[in-house]
Order: structure tokens, then C-alpha cells, then sequence
């Protein structure tokens, strides 16, 4: 992923409205990220326990997601699965994020929803850069690139049905 600027991030969000996307948390962070790892940048808004945001590139160029998640917590022995990475967490470590849709859809109240980690950390997880836990990821018969490949797809059309 190409660096981007906090300008960058905050005219990249498809879900929400311009004044939202100024006034929502962009890390301080962005010239020590990874981003030469990174297929999306993503985190956690931490005046805002229920939120956190995504943006990715596209073929237009970023874009960018608000996504929600419930604040209830589940038992340290419930493992749940990333539906982006396909990697494994116990406890909290994946939540279900849910996203307005874009436009008119969105407006009247719809979303979209998706498992993902909950630290955002994916395009990590797939490279082995962070270890998630003990037995979180399964040996695979895919390359790192066909993974990586894999957990874009399903990023993408996650993204698609916020447009449907």
C-alpha cells in the first residue's frame, strides 16, 4: 500500500458524511507504518470504543470505511475466525464490524457486516509479521501471495456490498 496522508485518509470515506470524516481520530502514526506490508490501513478509534476504520486502495484510488462493533464481550475459551485473513483469536479477538452502506441505502439505516480481527492487523497476520496466539493459523497449502491474494478478495467484495 502506498503511504497516504491524514488529508488522504479523510477524503477516502465512502460511508459517511464529509463533516464525520473530518472530525473522526486518524492515528498520529502514519510515517512509521508498515506500509510496504500493509493491504489496508486500519484502526481504532480510542475516544470511541465502538468504532474503528479501515481504508484501502481501490482502482480510483483510497477508500475508505467507518465500521461499528459491539462492545459485549465473549468468553476467553470462544475462538472466532477473521473472515478477511482466516486467522483465529479467542475472546474478543474478532468482532463483527458492521458498516453503513453508501448512499441512499446507508441513510435509511442499512449495513453491511463482516468478521475481522479486531486489532485491524490482517495483511500482518498473513505475512507472519504478528503472532496471533498458539494454533491461530492453520497450515496452508497456499502461498503467503495466494493468501494475501485471498484475504484482498474477500476485503473487496466486503467493500462491493457496501455499494449494493
Amino acid at each position: 500500500m502506498k503511504p497516504l496522508t491524514e488529508q488522504d485518509i479523510r477524503s477516502s470515506f465512502v460511508n459517511c458524511s464529509k463533516g464525520e470524516a473530518k472530525r473522526l481520530f486518524v492515528p498520529h502514526d502514519l510515517a512509521d507504518r508498515p506500509w510496504d506490508v500493509l493491504d489496508f490501513l486500519g484502526w481504532r478509534d480510542p475516544g470511541a470504543p465502538d468504532r474503528s476504520y479501515l481504508v484501502t486502495e481501490r482502482s480510483g484510488g483510497p477508500v475508505g470505511v467507518t465500521l461499528r462493533f459491539p462492545s459485549q464481550q465473549r468468553g476467553f475459551m470462544h475462538r472466532s475466525m477473521c473472515s478477511l485473513c482466516l486467522t483465529t483469536h479467542p475472546g474478543n479477538g474478532v468482532n463483527l464490524m458492521t458498516a453503513r452502506k453508501v448512499g441512499p441505502a446507508g441513510r435509511e439505516g442499512n449495513s453491511v457486516g463482516v468478521y475481522i480481527c479486531a486489532d485491524l492487523a490482517c495483511s500482518l497476520y498473513v505475512r507472519g509479521k504478528k503472532l496471533p496466539g498458539p494454533g491461530a493459523r492453520f497450515e496452508e497449502s497456499l502461498t503467503v501471495e495466494e493468501q494475501i491474494a485471498r484475504m484482498n478478495g474477500h476485503l473487496s467484495a466486503f467493500l462491493d456490498r457496501l455499494h449494493s
